[in-house]
């Protein structure tokens, strides 16, 4: 027993045999713990379809180094060494790999509030960034949409999670509003008869809540009458559009002149001299 104890008080380089063991050891645990957190780290991250290749590669690549350096360090402090310069050095590449990184982390963070919580799903028509579309994917650090007219919008989500949304199919119906003007002749009540008419021909136009037609506003040349319907989400633009349409023939029928802004010049002609 004296033997083992004269053994582990011996020392190598100014450091004790028994201090060199302990610091072996500890790093073996170390080294131990590192490969099953990256491991667990990994199947986790494998399991996140939203999650794209290339970031859970960087992801695991910086927690590597990062526990690579924490080993080090905790192998030293069992050693007796001096860490404080250490754990500067590594302060300030985590730093470094921080700042690097701070756009990913960003979006990342931001895919996460997307995430829980909830403010769109995939399919819903929303605006955000001055960009309106249909949202088509939702990944943890960016927002795939498809504008109107065909185009693809990568949107980041540090930008969305930060921006206002505007999700207008949430609920299930949009509100559609007409503007439509009329000639000072067509009696009021046959102007809104006719507008609607117009509206109610239309299937997808919900009787909840109502339609509401009223006269808003005295132009120059005519009346403006404001049309307020409401239409399931996925029916907008095709009622949107098609309304138009339907409001012209509708007008005909009634004898309702849709009038617009028009200047009459009178000639008054000048009298002659009687000289």
């Amino acid at each position: 027993m004296d033997n083992i104890s004269q053994i582990i008080s011996r020392s190598i380089g100014g450091y004790s045999i028994g201090s060199i063991l302990s610091a072996l050891l500890t790093f073996l645990i170390c080294l131990i713990v590192v490969r099953l957190v990256l491991k667990l780290c990994s199947r986790l991250l494998s399991r996140a379809n939203r999650l794209n290749e290339r970031l859970q590669k960087v992801i695991l690549t910086s927690l590597k180094t990062l526990l690579y350096l924490l080993t080090i360090i905790i192998t030293a402090e069992a050693l007796g060494i001096n860490t404080s310069s250490l754990t500067a050095i590594m302060s300030v590449l985590t730093l470094g790999i921080t700042l690097a990184a701070e756009d990913i982390l960003g979006n990342v963070a931001g895919g996460l509030v997307i995430l829980f919580s909830h403010p769109f799903s995939l399919g819903d028509e929303i605006e955000v960034g001055g960009t309106t579309g249909t949202v088509r994917e939702i990944s943890l650090t960016h927002t795939k949409i498809e504008t109107l007219d065909g185009q693809i919008v990568l949107q980041p989500n540090r930008e969305m999670s930060s921006s206002k949304i505007i999700n207008f199919t949430v609920l299930g119906r949009r509100r559609i509003v007409y503007k439509v003007t009329a000639s000072y002749d067509a009696p009021t009540d046959e102007v809104k008869q006719a507008c609607m008419d117009a509206v109610l021909a239309f299937p997808a136009v919900l009787k909840e809540p109502m339609l509401t037609v009223y006269l808003s506003n005295y132009g120059a040349s005519s009346i403006e009458y404001t049309i307020r319907c409401w239409t399931a989400a996925d029916a907008y633009w095709d009622t949107y559009f098609k309304m138009y349409e339907r409001l012209r023939d509708t007008f005909a029928k009634h004898n309702v002149e849709m009038s617009y802004d028009h200047l009459n010049i009178h000639v008054v002609p000048e009298k002659q001299n009687e000289n």
